[in-house]
């Protein structure tokens, strides 16, 4: 995820502009030759008066690149231009015409750069450059201008911003560089995904006010899932459907339409939530602007934000376009609203695409107000809590205006249910980085009406060590990701001593993280594997990490994965080891089923998917995280059924989801071994006092077997054994059970079981 890149600028449609002059009402600008085909050569800009612009463009026919002005032809356009408004920032339609506005405190000069369909060559572009008069078009920190008799689609644009150059100031100015508007609803980049022949390819604002509105249905409604009832699916859009295993048309695999196409997936497996990784624009690229040892891959997790309002063009069907992306995106919210499925997005806005002072990219922020966006240390120089070379600002009060607005903004618009922030510390720092007891940004999300009925998770550390699993300032709201739960669970069941009582505190609930003022155990959620680390089968394959692929010699990635590979390392046609593997990793999700909290498993879990002991894919747009349908089909009579039969079990059964911590009255625990740090088995019975289904599980994490002493059932039933991971498929879960459990049961090394009262 650590982006860095060259000081460039990128190849854009708008040439460099050389420095205006202005005097009085009139002022001239001229913009240079560019050597690009079916590009505008050069526009004059004469200013009659305040309202009234008279553009005249000579441009390049399309087979022309560096002949001379006799092969060109002339046209001429005119706009009024007024001086705008300050509200909404970016890009908005009022009566007047087109309203462009710009947050900036220390710029001392802004220029407005459109793009937009000629008048005389169809398959041509005209370019306006319009600066900004401070004694007109400022308003405290906000230059705006009107434009009126735009098109109301198919216009780019961006802007070039000047001020101090004193980078010992924090200063990061360049007005010879295309900014993208911080508040663009819709971005166009490069047209196909990870195509490196666009990796410099410009970045631009657009908008589209002639579309009619999409339009949700008359009996559309939102799922409204209690976040006690949520099991979430973490997955990557384009990872999902872009193998051609998936069989779905090529031109919607990867995209939003393709996730449409697997909701019959989604509903067989049993979830009701979708967390999906990064879908802001986003640069894939970003690894590949300068020569270094990972220019080889592509940056497929998303983790390298552009913008925080569009989303990711080149997710949409065909060829990337913004205004499609955003009609598709919707598309897919509908749907999976309509099957009952809620959409929760991995938002990260704790660091930018731009990378860092040493490789500098920029492309909005930066060139805008460094100084407001970024955090600096003493010396102006940026500060690191992200791991990929600058930290947002978030809890300066522009900053933060913009993060509300943008989570505003997927939540009215595109209608998604949830977030999960990603290194989401980076948001409880103030604005020189230390560590804030009361994060205005935390609590205005709280608090805020519109974001009132959305599920907000935090991902609660960061790479600056603030580490605030169990402390995240809540105010009885957030969730966090419970990485203690990884962490234990992972520990117990590959067989460590001294771990059962942290085991049976996760599998409960971590009250001791969460049972605290008005906080529930759904709070806390509940995860053996996330995108980044080891998938579940590889968890059980390998004992160290392998990421050589990645080009860092096996320096990135995280050493602590608490992994065991069961005997042998990789992949192996020993039998007894791949029985082993299978049993563990059905271990793992029954302890993630039956514990209190919210679940959440990976994307390719469900079969298996291995990355070959690399957990740290984000870079490879490959079979390595791109899930493999065929490989579904050959699990799905036995891998993918015990986990989708166990999610639904867990569905039916109120005693695995309670809405409080548990009382004495709720769980009994069958265990008088609790000080032996060799002790590994555990077992416990979870009480419903309404119904009398009770539900009793044993985990055996020995070497050998055990003889469980089962307690007795409640008055008038009798225990019927569901599942038990040490038998084959498919008598390892049958969802009616299996009557004649006796008193005791063995249960078998490396194994557990799960009984119900009926």
């Amino acid at each position: 995820m650590l982006s860095s890149s060259p000081s460039y600028s990128p190849a854009s449609s708008f040439p460099p502009s050389l420095h205006s002059s202005s005097s009085g009402n009139a002022f001239t600008g001229f913009i240079p030759m560019r050597k690009l085909t079916g590009a505008p050569v050069c526009t004059r800009l004469v200013r009659k008066d305040r309202s009234t612009l008279k553009i005249t463009c000579r441009r390049a026919k399309e087979r022309v690149i560096e002949e001379e002005s006799s092969q060109m032809a002339e046209t001429k356009r005119s706009f009024k231009v007024s001086s705008g408004e300050t509200s909404p920032l970016g890009v908005s339609q009022v009566h007047k015409g087109i309203n462009f506005a710009l947050f900036s405190h220390n710029a001392t000069s802004v220029t407005l750069c459109l793009s937009l369909p000629s008048q005389s060559d169809k398959d041509g572009v005209d370019v306006v450059e319009l600066v900004l008069d401070p004694s007109i078009n400022k308003s405290g920190d906000t230059w705006h201008i009107c434009v009126e008799d735009l098109p109301l689609r198919d216009v780019l644009y961006g802007y070039r911003v000047d001020g101090p150059g004193e980078w010992n100031q924090g200063h990061r100015f360049d007005n010879s560089i295309l900014l993208l508007d911080p508040y663009a609803k819709l971005v166009k980049g490069r047209s196909v995904f990870g195509d490196s022949n666009e990796k410099f390819a410009q970045f631009y604002g657009t908008y589209d006010f002639e579309s009619s509105l999409f339009n949700w249905g008359d009996d559309y409604k939102f799922p409204n899932i209690p976040e006690k009832d949520l099991v979430i699916y973490e997955m990557n859009v384009r990872a999902f459907t872009a193998d051609k295993s998936s069989g779905i048309d090529p031109s919607i695999a990867g995209s939003y339409l393709g996730i449409i196409e697997k909701i019959p997936h989604l509903l067989d497996l049993g979830i009701n939530a979708v967390e999906l990784l990064p879908v802001f624009e986003f640069d894939e690229l970003e690894l590949q602007r300068r020569p270094n040892p990972r220019d080889h891959m592509v940056n497929t997790w998303g983790y390298s934000t552009v913008n925080f309002f569009a989303p990711m063009s080149r997710y949409a069907s065909g060829e990337g376009d913004p205004v499609k992306a955003s009609k598709e995106f919707k598309e897919m919210v509908k749907a999976l609203h309509s099957a009952g499925i809620e959409v929760i997005l991995d938002v990260v806005y704790n660091h930018t695409n731009e990378a860092d002072d040493k490789y500098p990219y920029t492309t909005s922020f930066r060139g805008i107000d460094n100084k407001v966006y970024y955090m600096l240390d003493p010396n102006n120089q940026l500060l690191n809590y992200s791991g990929c070379g600058n930290t947002l600002n978030c809890n300066h009060p522009v900053v933060m205006e913009l993060i509300l607005d943008s989570l505003k903004h997927w939540v009215t618009e595109y209608h998604v249910d949830g977030f999960r922030f990603d290194l989401a510390s980076v948001l409880c720092r103030d604005t020189d980085g230390s560590p804030l007891s009361a994060p205005p940004l935390i609590r205005a999300i709280a608090k805020d009406s519109v974001l009132s009925r959305c599920k907000i998770i935090a991902e609660p550390w960061d790479c600056g060590g603030l580490y605030l699993v169990g402390k995240f300032p809540n105010w009885d709201r957030w969730a966090e990701w419970n990485g203690m739960y990884r962490d234990d669970v992972r520990r117990f069941i590959k067989g460590d001593c001294g771990m059962k009582g942290s085991f049976a505190t996760r599998l409960s609930g971590s009250s001791d993280l969460y049972q605290v003022n008005q906080r529930k155990p759904y709070h806390g959620v509940n995860f053996i594997i996330a995108h980044d680390g080891f998938t579940l089968r590889d968890l059980v394959t390998y004992n160290s990490k392998h990421n050589e692929a990645n080009g860092e010699g096996g320096n990135d990635g995280c050493n602590d994965n608490y992994s065991w590979n069961c005997g042998s390392e990789g992949e192996t046609g020993d039998a007894h080891i791949k029985s082993l593997r299978v049993r563990q990793m059905k271990n793992f999700h029954l302890a993630l089923m039956i514990s209190q909290g919210t679940p959440m498993m990976l994307m390719g879990d469900e079969y298996g998917h291995t990355r070959y002991g690399n957990n740290n894919s984000y870079g490879h747009d490959t079979a390595l995280n791109n899930f493999q349908w065929k490989e579904l089909d050959a699990k799905k009579q036995n891998h993918f059924r015990f986990f989708s039969e166990l999610i639904k079990f867990r569905h039916s059964h109120h005693v695995l989801k309670h809405e409080n911590f548990l009382s004495k009255g709720e769980i009994t625990w069958h265990e008088d071994n609790w000080d032996n740090p060799e002790s590994k088995f555990l077992a416990f019975t979870l009480h419903n006092g309404v119904s009398g289904q009770d539900v009793y599980t044993a985990f055996n994490a020995h070497d050998y077997f055990v003889k469980a002493l089962i307690p007795l059932p409640p008055p008038g039933k009798q225990w019927f054994r569901v599942a038990d991971t040490n038998l084959e498929s498919p008598e390892d879960f049958v969802k009616e059970g299996v009557e004649g459990v006796a008193e005791t049961y063995n249960v078998a090394p490396f194994s557990s079981i799960l009984l119900k009262s009926k």
